[in-house]
């Protein structure tokens, strides 16, 4: 895996050192983000006001819809995929001020109170944001991003060589999915061994990680536009009113209200 730096964070620590944060504002077209595979030293809060993302990590993936963020600590290597034509807005976090903060990475619900901090330290030129009233703006930002509570949006992937090429296939085809006893035995073990490695590697058994799967692809295909009788059918569901309900359930309102 190449590692390259971030090049909006170039200029940071010499013209912006005594600053806790710093934010750019984006439009990013629908693909993978240019930077490809990269790491910095700051964390990074990722939010999205329009449009959605996935943020690709060595610990699984982070789905972020609208009014939703993504949240780095500091030196993870990430890549970035933006599911629609997204709008996103960049906070970045200096080193010593994120040991407080997070330290792995999350979705978080973005409240009605920090979009507005948000909005309003972007308000201020950059030269303006390490004393008086921005300053003071960001302080309450890190005292808001400790308190956060972290939404159900990841996709923990496994370390352990089998069972992650077994659920990277997985992720790939999420429409075939290997029942129990054929997932355990690609992996050479018994049904009690393989839910007990996939338990202590991922935090979830193997039914509930198939379903966050299913359910988190759903995500990809609606922001990309796709009905949903098509994400039903393509997923295998059998039928829309059963999609909309495992939908509902795990994410407590329908796909349309979600979106």
């Amino acid at each position: 895996m190449s590692l390259t730096v971030h090049p909006e964070l170039s200029e940071f620590p010499r013209k912006a050192l005594k600053s806790p944060i710093i934010g750019y504002a984006k439009s990013q077209p629908a693909g993978v983000g240019q930077n490809g595979w990269h790491s910095h030293d700051t964390a990074q809060l990722f939010h999205v006001v329009k449009g959605s993302l996935a943020i690709e990590t060595e610990a699984g993936t982070f789905f972020a819809p609208p009014e939703r963020a993504v949240w780095l600590p500091p030196r993870v290597a990430h890549e970035t995929r933006y599911l629609s034509d997204t709008e996103i807005r960049f906070i970045y976090v200096q080193y010593d001020f994120a040991q407080d903060l997070p330290q792995t990475p999350q979705v978080i619900q973005v409240t009605t109170l920090l979009r507005a901090l948000i909005l309003e330290f972007m308000s201020y030129p950059r030269a303006e944001t390490e004393t008086g009233p921005a300053a003071r703006i960001a302080s309450v930002i890190l005292d808001q991003l400790k308190m956060l509570p972290a939404a159900p949006l990841q996709l923990p992937m496994p370390q352990e060589a089998r069972l992650r090429s077994l659920c990277e296939g997985i992720v790939r085809c999420p429409a075939h999915i290997p029942s129990l006893p054929d997932a355990a035995q690609r992996c050479a073990t018994s049904v009690r061994s393989f839910e007990r490695r996939m338990k202590a590697e991922t935090g979830l058994s193997y039914r509930t990680w198939c379903r966050q799967v299913k359910l988190f692809r759903a995500l990809e295909l609606l922001a990309a536009g796709r009905s949903v009788s098509n994400v039903s059918d393509k997923l295998g569901y059998e039928g829309p009113s059963a999609f909309v309900a495992a939908f509902k359930k795990a994410f407590g309102v329908t796909p349309g209200r979600y979106f």
